[in-house]
């Protein structure tokens, strides 16, 4: 399939929510409502059981793994320095600091999906496996610090940590799931990808001041360009086959998680900042993610 619309089923999912919570009477707090229920529930089921059930070749994934973990803490770098490029508030930058190394995996495992089958979603799982607990940690250190809440508590109540923590172990253990509960969280997790992206389309906004603008463009910056250039560089540098290639700059390409909405809400961060900056990437991604694919 051409690049340009490899991935248009899914924006054409987010476009359907944009639609639905304007001109429909599913309006705004509907949405709210399922996100967390894709968040709580649905995510986490399909984190947990993409993970438990694939058969990971440890020693032959451990290149991608290294060259996803350089363009992930690249950009994470990259993010912490808008801090004295930008000068922010704390509460902004404490909140906006996560939407430049996080990413949307509802887009993600959907679009791997689509791309290489089932080898594209294990590989796209090991991924999120190994980073998600690490960017969920660090979105939730830069907003632990400006809030009341203890960090430690954060992340060990967070779904999406424990999801993929309980996973990684069940599946070093050789633990595995009986069919009939396999195939339910199967389902849970299918349910996610839709409504998550769904989800996406109904929380667009868009920029409201000149200094916001400005910070949403350069994390936007970072996330779509300079993070998947560093993928590719280093997976062709390192000479990766070319289904594990897709995939890391796939993951790298992917624009910010829509969870870190849910999250910096929570925690007292800027709600609004933060669906700025996933509305604005997630309508720039529809453009620059077939240019990365094109490279691949």
């Amino acid at each position: 399939m051409n690049p340009a619309f490899l991935l248009l089923p899914d924006f054409l999912l987010i476009l359907l929510g944009f639609i639905l919570v304007r001109f429909t009477h599913l309006d705004k707090n509907i949405w709210t409502s399922a996100e967390k229920l894709v968040y709580y529930l649905l995510f986490p089921a399909l984190l947990f059981n993409a993970i438990n059930q694939t058969r990971f070749d440890w020693g032959g994934t451990y290149t991608m793994i290294f060259v996803a973990a350089i363009a992930f803490f690249s950009a994470m770098g990259l993010s912490f320095i808008s801090k004295w490029i930008f000068k922010p508030t704390d509460l902004s930058w404490s909140s906006g600091f996560q939407t430049a190394f996080r990413f949307n995996s509802y887009i993600a495992f959907a679009a791997a999906g689509r791309l290489a089958g089932e080898e594209g979603v294990a590989l796209m799982a090991l991924i999120s496996g190994c980073l998600v607990p690490i960017a969920n940690a660090a979105a939730v250190w830069s907003l632990a610090r400006h809030s009341e809440s203890h960090i430690f508590k954060e992340l060990i109540k967070n779904p999406l940590i424990i999801a993929t923590v309980l996973g990684l172990i069940s599946n070093i253990l050789g633990l595995r799931l009986p069919d009939y509960l396999a195939l339910s969280l199967s389902r849970l997790g299918a349910a996610s990808i839709a409504l998550g992206l769904l989800s996406v389309g109904a929380g667009l906004m868009w920029v409201k001041s000149k200094k916001d603008g400005a910070l949403v463009a350069y994390w936007t910056s970072i996330k779509l360009l300079a993070c998947p250039a560093i993928a590719l560089f280093f997976g062709r540098y390192f000479d990766l086959p070319q289904a594990q290639l897709n995939s890391v700059v796939l993951f790298a390409a992917m624009p910010t998680a829509t969870s870190a909405y849910v999250l910096a809400n929570r925690m007292g961060g800027d709600g609004p900042l933060l669906g700025i900056c996933i509305s604005v990437m997630t309508l720039a991604a529809a453009m620059t993610l077939p240019m990365w694919l094109m490279f691949l």
